[in-house]
């Protein structure tokens, strides 16, 4: 069964509840099963050196002393691997903020129920702790708090590679293409995750050294992809901080000449959420980008506060909905309406559209009914090497994505 040898935790006022969800996890032949009243009850266990560690957390929201909100924001700050099922009776419209905000903390969040909890539901979501192994031992490495001469050696060093997840069409099932994510592979520390060097280089004005080097190794894998016969696009990020150099549209371009590549094969995703400081400057380097045959992509689409503005401002190639509208928007009819909305968007501005964070069967079934185009994520397969992606692009079918 999917819980065995998995520790929880049930988090909740509720006395019965409590009992009551013991009983199912123990049905599915879970390896332990605590409980705790309140956020601050749920802390003291977690922090106990010879508690095993818990795997999965089902935190209720309201709760007396410290409800699960800010519980959530404790185990953010503390990089807890643990994964969370949020559990609450109040409306989809409260569930759908915390769930953004629990992504926001970096917590794993597997998924959200309605009380009353179902078998079914429960175990549905239990199943996907597998998937979100990978991402706990990228959040467990980046428990050390590195420094920017850190992460700076570390890139001179070349320690950082790009881990590529692909992307495949929702018509046809076929891969279309692959996002190169930024991946530190530390000698001590194994995997880091980007939220542990990402910010710290973008406020020290270093962003473009980690920028170069993973667009370079991008754009060498997009050329062995063509090379085996997978002719698809790789998206590479592109941080706003860097488009106010005026050389950087040149230096892309040759960077990616330089290894073979028609720049057409190459997609840059804009952070949405990300503030352009200097416009102008920053308008002329995506405009002479798509000149130069780029496709340019805006990420995270939903999360900033200048959709409008910057939708109609360039001359994008791709919208991507970011995974805090997808993850749940089979189950939740407020998600629906904002993906609906934007993929429909994109559509009437005739841009392709695709859906990050795509982890379900009901998920993929839900956007391929509103028409999205594309999708990625751990339905698809988690970010992997260029190695497992040539072997992934080669023995790919699209016949578990259309199976009943």
């Amino acid at each position: 069964m999917s819980a065995s040898n998995l520790n929880f935790l049930v988090l909740d006022d509720d006395q019965l509840l409590r009992f009551m969800m013991k009983k199912m996890l123990r049905s599915f032949s879970a390896a332990k099963v605590l409980e705790a009243s309140n956020g601050t009850e749920a802390l003291e266990i977690l922090r106990v050196p010879e508690t095993k560690p818990v795997d999965i957390i089902l935190c209720d929201l309201n709760m007396p002393g410290m409800d699960g909100m800010e519980f959530i924001r404790h185990l953010g700050e503390a990089h807890s691997t643990a994964s969370v099922i949020i559990i609450s009776s109040h409306d989809d419209t409260l569930i759908a903020a915390v769930r953004k905000m629990a992504l926001a903390y970096h917590v794993n969040l597997l998924g959200t129920l309605q009380k009353p909890v179902t078998r079914t539901q429960l175990e549905a979501l239990i199943l996907q702790q597998k998937s979100a192994l990978p991402r706990k031992a990228a959040y467990a490495s980046a428990t050390p708090n590195f420094t920017l001469e850190d992460i700076l050696q570390g890139i001179e060093r070349k320690e950082f590679e790009p881990f590529y997840q692909p992307k495949v069409s929702f018509k046809t099932g076929l891969i279309n293409g692959a996002e190169a994510l930024a991946r530190w592979i530390h000698p001590q520390y194994s995997v880091i995750a980007p939220y542990a060097f990402i910010e710290l280089l973008e406020k020290s004005g270093n962003i473009d050294e980690l920028t170069f080097l993973i667009l370079e190794k991008a754009a060498i894998a997009c050329q062995a992809l063509h090379d085996n016969g997978h002719i698809i696009s790789v998206s590479v990020n592109l941080s706003s901080k860097s488009l106010n150099n005026p050389a950087l549209a040149e230096k892309i371009t040759q960077a990616v000449r330089n290894a073979g590549v028609d720049p057409k094969y190459i997609m840059l995703e804009i952070t949405e959420s990300a503030t352009m400081t200097d416009v102008a400057q920053s308008l002329e380097n995506l405009a002479r980008l798509k000149m130069h045959g780029f496709g340019l992509s805006i990420d995270d689409y939903g999360t900033g506060f200048s959709n409008m503005q910057q939708m109609t401002r360039i001359a994008f190639s791709e919208l991507k909905i970011d995974q805090s509208f997808v993850k749940g928007c089979a189950d939740n009819k407020n998600l629906c309406v904002v993906v609906r909305s934007s993929i429909e968007m994109a559509h009437k501005l005739k841009i392709e559209c695709t859906a990050e964070g795509v982890e379900t069967r009901e998920d993929w079934d839900t956007l391929k009914g509103m028409e999205c185009d594309t999708a990625q994520g751990y339905f698809i397969a988690k970010p992997m090497s260029l190695a497992s992606l040539l072997a992934f692009c080669a023995t790919h079918t699209p016949d578990v994505l259309f199976a009943a």
